[in-house]
C-alpha cells in the first residue's frame, strides 16, 4: 500500500462516520447531488479550458440560460457533462457492481461529447495527437483497443487487491495515458475514476480548476512511474467531498467546526505559513475551501499530540 497513513486513517474514519449515518434523508441527498454535480461539472470543464463561471455553469444547467459572451460548444460541454454524471447516479443506484468495461467508458465519453463534437462521440481515436503542455507522446492510434482492453483487465484483477483509492487514482492515469480519444479523455477519466469510487460508496470527487497546476504536475510524475504523488492527491480530494458529507450530516456526526488557517495561526504557536505547508503534505487534517485552506484547532491538538509521540519513542531508542 501506497497511501500516506495518516491520510488514510483520516478518510476512513470519516467514511465509517458517513456510513454510519446512511441512509441520509432524501432532502440531504439531493441537495448534496445537485450541489456535487455541478461543481464537477464546471471544475471539470474548465480544467479542460472551458470559460463558464461556478455560476454560469449552474444557469445553464438549471435555468437553461445563455450566457453572453461564452460558445455554444461550452454551453453544449456543460449540459453534456452534467447528464454524463447522473448517468452515474443511476448506474450506481440500479447497479452498484456494475463490472468496468470499455464499452462504460466509450459511453461516458459519448455522453460528455455527443452535442459538442457528436462526429467523434464513442469512438476510440484514428489518429495521433499531442497532449498541450505535457512530454507525454500518447501511443499510436492502432494500439489503443489493445492498451484498452489491457487497462480493463488489469482494473478487474486488481480489484481487492490493493486498496479503491490506489485503484482509482492509477486506473484514471491509465486512461489518461493511453489517451484513447480525440477530445474528452481527462473528463472521462475522471468520470472513470468516480465510477470506482461510488461502487465502494464514497462519494462524487472533485479535481479542482483551482488545483490545476498540481494536478498535471502528479500526473506527469505518474507519466514517470511515480504513483505516490498522484494517488495522495487522489485522497486528498477524496476527504474533501468527505468534509462536505460530514458538514451536510451535522453535529450528530461529530464533525468539527472549521477555521482558516490564518485564524488558527493566530491563537497556536504556529505561522499561516507552516499551517499551509502541514495542509498541502497532508499533516494535518485540512482542505480546501475555494482558494483556501480550512482546518480545525482539534486537528493542530492531534498534529502536536503525534509529533510528541514520535519524539518520546525516538527518546527511547536513542536510551537503548
Amino acid at each position: 500500500m501506497i497511501i500516506d497513513k495518516p491520510l488514510l486513517d483520516r478518510i476512513e474514519s470519516k467514511f465509517k462516520i458517513v456510513k454510519k449515518h446512511r441512509p441520509l434523508s432524501s432532502t440531504i441527498v439531493n441537495k448534496l447531488k445537485e450541489q456535487f454535480a455541478i461543481e464537477m461539472t464546471y471544475n471539470s470543464n474548465a480544467i479542460e479550458g472551458n470559460r463558464l463561471s461556478l455560476k454560469e455553469t449552474y444557469l445553464v444547467i438549471e435555468e437553461g440560460i445563455t450566457v453572453k459572451g461564452k460558445s455554444l460548444k461550452e454551453h453544449l460541454e456543460a449540459k453534456n457533462h452534467f447528464e454524463a454524471i447522473n448517468f452515474l447516479y443511476d448506474l450506481i443506484e440500479h447497479d452498484k457492481k456494475h463490472t468496468i468495461s470499455e464499452q462504460l467508458i466509450r459511453s461516458l465519453q459519448q455522453l460528455i461529447v455527443k452535442e459538442s463534437d457528436p462526429s467523434i462521440a464513442g469512438s476510440y481515436r484514428t489518429g495521433s495527437v499531442m497532449i498541450s503542455g505535457s512530454k507525454h507522446h500518447p501511443p499510436d492510434a492502432c494500439d489503443i483497443s489493445f492498451l484498452m482492453r489491457d487497462l480493463v483487465r488489469w482494473a478487474q484483477k486488481n480489484a481487492g487487491l490493493i486498496h479503491i483509492i490506489e485503484l482509482s487514482a492509477i486506473f484514471h492515469h491509465k486512461i489518461v495515458h493511453i489517451h484513447p480519444f480525440f477530445d474528452g479523455n481527462g473528463r472521462t477519466a475522471r468520470l472513470a475514476m468516480n465510477l470506482l469510487l461510488m461502487q465502494h460508496g464514497y462519494p462524487l470527487v472533485i479535481i479542482l480548476k483551482n488545483d490545476r497546476k498540481k494536478y498535471y504536475d502528479v500526473l506527469e510524475k505518474a507519466d514517470a512511474g511515480k504513483m505516490e504523488p498522484l494517488i495522495k492527491f487522489v485522497a486528498q480530494a477524496i476527504e474533501k467531498s468527505l468534509n462536505i458529507y460530514l458538514n451536510a450530516i451535522g453535529d450528530s456526526a461529530g464533525n468539527k467546526k472549521l477555521y482558516s488557517l490564518s485564524e488558527i495561526a493566530m491563537k497556536t504557536p504556529y505561522s499561516e505559513k507552516y499551517l499551509n505547508l502541514l495542509a498541502r503534505y497532508g499533516k494535518i487534517d485540512a482542505h480546501k475551501d475555494g482558494r483556501n485552506w480550512v482546518s480545525s484547532f482539534e486537528a493542530i491538538e492531534n498534529y502536536q499530540k503525534n509529533r510528541l509521540r514520535k519524539r518520546n519513542l525516538k527518546s527511547k531508542k536513542t536510551v537503548k
